[in-house]
Parts: structure tokens; sequence; C-alpha cells
């Protein structure tokens, strides 16, 4: 994504290079492409790990192979010596299914169940794996479970293909679901059970997944904020929500839906920050009350832009920021602290009293409100 920087009074001009090493054009154009692109990988690889890490010992439901009549079981670690062909799995959730569970303060799972997609979950089942059958005796009777890396690779040799298949191919691996493998509880793996599940979650910053309703393919998939929430940028180019109390480089104001004014297909990058210029500006006004209130907190407005890749893949929205460009000379964001809204500090002090001036517009007209409220955007705001 590329992002764009925008004042009441000027534009930040940004000279610097795309993900590739090539000078962007000064454009009024900033960093956020590659903040957001690099950052997918590592939040790919790093939910695939947290997922397989997360879900441990529970109870589960499972089928009564007999009967047909589901039935609760835990299942023993004395059974390790049970062949995997007599081994009921740890869970009946097929593809297309949802499943979620609980987690406590202390990070400990429980209570992993099947539920409908249109129902809170955590984890959306796009494949079903018996590692029983892999071609070698690496899953054998006796084996231990994978560990973290054997588990990465996993995802990739046969969760990956499967899911965007799933899928359709629409996925965006820059949005807000992740592909990810589920291992049955160590207490099932060594009864024999090897049923590995392959799906899609949304997780947070440390991997952890999280509550989504409605299957992926009836959601946009892109990763957005809540208005209010305090965005640091990672050295690792990635976006963290944090307390607002905590230094961070971005404020949420909105979050606008760009599938609502461009319904016909992709908008160029020009076409998005000529509508987002306007609307950016409305929601930060809003946001703050007043444009004299934007004014003299000497905020800017920024905002990504969605490329054609991501668009295709099923991302349409984006959030409005409030940030501080650094007048070092480098193409970076000051460091705030605290809310826009109830007193802040950039690089540690607080902004001067500006002096008066002509506003630069009136006060925004019907017309504007009305097209900055049709566009926001209907989909769950999440924590990357």
């Amino acid at each position: 994504m590329r992002g764009m920087m925008v004042s009441i009074m000027s534009t930040f001009t940004d000279t610097s290079k795309s993900p590739q090493g090539e000078p962007l054009a000064p454009k009024k154009r900033a960093r956020g492409s590659s903040f957001r692109t690099a950052a997918a990988t590592q939040t790919m690889l790093v939910a695939a790990l947290a997922a397989t890490a997360a879900v441990g010992m529970y109870s589960y439901n499972v089928q009564d192979t007999a009967g047909g009549e589901s039935q609760n079981a835990t299942v023993s670690t004395q059974s390790s010596a049970a062949t995997t062909t007599a081994v009921a799995s740890f869970t009946t959730a097929d593809v297309g299914q949802c499943a979620t569970w609980e987690v406590n303060d202390n990070g400990q799972v429980s209570g992993f169940e099947q539920v409908s997609c249109d129902q809170e979950h955590r984890f959306e089942i796009s494949e079903r794996e018996n590692l029983a059958t892999y071609p070698s005796s690496e899953f054998g009777p006796d084996a231990q479970p994978p560990n973290l890396t054997r588990q990465a690779q996993l995802r990739e040799e046969l969760c990956q293909a499967p899911t965007l298949a799933y899928l359709n191919g629409r996925f965006d691996p820059s949005g807000r679901y992740t592909i990810a493998p589920i291992l049955p509880p160590a207490e099932a793996w060594a009864a024999g059970d090897r049923t590995m599940l392959c799906g899609l979650q949304v997780t947070d910053a440390s991997g952890t997944p999280q509550i989504a309703v409605g299957p992926i393919s009836a959601n946009d998939q892109a990763r957005v904020f809540n208005a209010g929430a305090c965005i640091r940028v990672e050295s690792s180019a990635e976006f963290k929500e944090v307390d607002c109390g905590e230094d961070h480089h971005l404020e949420a104001v909105s979050t606008v839906n760009l599938g609502v004014p461009f319904p016909q297909g992709v908008p160029s990058t020009d076409e998005q920050n000529n509508f987002l210029g306007t609307t950016c500006t409305q929601a930060a006004i809003d946001y703050l009350g007043s444009e004299e209130a934007v004014y003299q907190s000497t905020l800017q407005m920024f905002w990504p832009t969605i490329t054609s890749n991501s668009w295709l893949g099923g991302s349409h929205s984006v959030n409005c920021y409030l940030m501080s460009p650094s007048t070092t000379g480098e193409d970076t964001f000051n460091t705030l602290n605290g809310s826009a809204l109830s007193g802040f500090t950039i690089n540690g002090a607080v902004p001067p009293p500006q002096p008066a001036r002509d506003p630069i517009r009136d006060s925004a007209t019907t017309d504007t409100a009305a097209n900055a409220a049709a566009v926001a955007a209907p989909v769950e705001a999440n924590t990357p």
C-alpha cells in the first residue's frame, strides 16, 4: 500500500524508496507502502506458529464412529499405543466450518468447539489433513509432535495451496487474515490422532487468534483499526496498536470503505488519494470537533492506498490517521504520546499555540459530511 500525508495548511512530500528500492516520485506521497508490505510475511509466519502453539489441553466433542452420536471425551496420554486408524479425531469440524476456544488471562486454552461461521469464532477451516498418511514415518505412532519450525513448513507444504483454492484465489496476504495450521492437543497426539486443520484466522500483534464474525468470503480482508486507536510503527515495519499513553506514531480517526465510491473495480492511486484527501480531512475535523482544533493540534492527515493485488484479494478499506511528519529531512514520523482528544506531546513537547489564520475553507458542507458518512466501512476493525 502507498500512503499519503496531508496537512490543513500544506502537504508533506515523500522522497522515499519503494520496497523494490526505486525512488518514488515526489507526489505528496509518504511512507506506508513499505511498512505494510514488509510486515506481511513476518506477520503470517508469526501467526502460523502461534496458532499451533495456542491450542493446548482442552475437552472437545468427537463423533462416535459406531453410533454417530456426539460425545464429550478427553484423550488420555495412556493411550499412546493406539493405532492411528482406531483413534477418533479431536474434532469433526470440516472444511467450510469454523472453530473457537476460550483463552484465560494466563493464556491457557479451553473449550475448543465447532461453531457456525456466522457466530463468533477464531478459525475458519479450509482443509483437513491426516498426517498419518504423510509419505514417511515422520508422524508414526511413536512420533513426537512437530516443533514450531516444522509446523511452519507444514503450513507451506499442506495448507497454503488448499487454502487459496478454498478462497478461489481471493486472498490478500497483506490483509487481516493469515493462513495457519492447528494440531491436536498433546493428549490426542499421544493417543495417535494425527489430524491437522488448515485454516484462516485474524491475529493480534503477538500472533494470538482473535474473535471474528462471518465467513471470510463475506468479509472485507483489510487490516484496519477502530477510531481512537493509537498505532506504533515498529522497526520491523509492523503497525501495532498500543495504549495511547505509550509512544506511537499514528492515531486512527475513521475507517473508509473505498468499495462504496469505487464499485466498478480497482481505483488508481490518484483516484484514491483525491477521494481520501477530502474524506480524511473531514474525518479529522469531525474527530477533533472543528477545523481550528485540527490546525491547533499541528497534526496532519495520513492514509494508505490499496494496491491492485490487495484490492483483488478482497481488501477495500483503509484508515484515516492523524500524525506528525518528521522535520529532520527523513521520511519518518515524529513520536506522539497521549491522545489528540485529551492532550498529547510530539517528541516529548506539547504543541505550541498556532497563530491566528483565515480558515482555508468554510465549515463542512452537508454534501461532504454525507459523503464521509456513506463510506464508513461496515467491516470489523481489528488489531494486527
